[in-house]
């Protein structure tokens, strides 16, 4: 079985409180975008995980793939399979790519043996592997609160644009990203977002990230400042960085000086309200 499992980014993020157990409570939008990791699952004697690609640290017994199948293993007998994970997504970057990962191997071993497990069921069982993971089973756009687990696919947005996404390569960690956030309530309304006008999202859709992120990281100051010339309507941090992303209304040019890896695509969102 081979699994195409993509990336998201975050549209405003807004840190709100900071919760007994640890973890910060946060509203934000969840969109699913098209750079993607591959993952094959087949049949096997031995369960075993492998990678290429994108350099994965660590103890390879531990990686969120493997994780997926031994959470699935407490519940069900599963046969041994072979993961390979083909790396292509950025790590440390904000784009969710272990917690899509992680998902992805939830969903294709469901199918693999028929374990019938419903959606509901799914994201529960991801969000035990990862405050991102759930996002990633119904993998549509979504207005998320908690700690990323809580989502709500109904929010009445619809965007018809051009997002050019960039990363530049510079690692940063939870602590990093956390070390420096003040929890505040929102500024911004994300779920009504289709009620502000575009010209007005710089101002009113941010990433508290950035203000925790940005002062270490000269470079991606510039990246921020360079993505801003290119003239788009929106300029953004994704999650806890370091990837940027920029909206442009047209199909935007003169970005090739940029070094580090990036991709440009159509970003179409056209949901319709629903009784929230």
């Amino acid at each position: 079985m081979r699994i195409n499992c993509n990336a998201k980014i975050n549209l405003g993020l807004f840190i709100t409180e900071k919760r007994p157990d640890g973890f910060h409570n946060l509203e934000s939008i969840f969109l699913p975008i098209p750079w993607f990791d591959v993952i094959q699952i087949e049949p096997s004697d031995k369960i075993t995980f492998s990678s290429s690609g994108i350099l994965i640290d660590g103890d390879h017994s531990n990686n969120l793939c493997m994780q997926a199948y031994q959470l699935l293993a407490k519940e069900f007998i599963l046969p041994p399979v072979s993961i390979h994970l083909e790396k292509n997504i950025p790590i440390g970057a904000g784009l969710g790519g272990g917690s899509s990962n992680a998902a992805f191997v939830l969903k294709g071993l469901n199918e693999m043996f028929q374990l019938n497990l419903s959606i509901e069921r799914l994201e529960s069982l991801a969000s035990e592997l990862g405050s991102d993971c759930p996002f990633f089973i119904q993998n549509r756009a979504a207005f998320v609160t908690g700690r990323g687990e809580k989502l709500n696919s109904d929010l009445p947005l619809e965007l018809n644009c051009y997002c050019l996404v960039v990363n530049p390569g510079v690692h940063i960690s939870t602590k990093e990203a956390f070390s420096n956030v003040s929890p505040k309530p929102a500024k911004t309304d994300l779920f009504h977002l289709a009620n502000i006008p575009k010209k007005d999202w710089q101002e009113l859709v941010y990433n508290d990230f950035e203000t925790s992120v940005l002062p270490n990281h000269k470079e991606l100051q510039q990246l921020r400042k360079d993505l801003l010339d290119l003239k788009p309507f929106y300029v953004s941090m994704s999650g806890s960085g370091s990837t940027f992303f920029a909206l442009f209304e047209e199909k935007p040019t003169g970005y090739d000086f940029f070094s580090f890896a990036n991709k440009c695509f159509k970003l179409n969102v056209n949901q319709k309200e629903k009784k929230r």
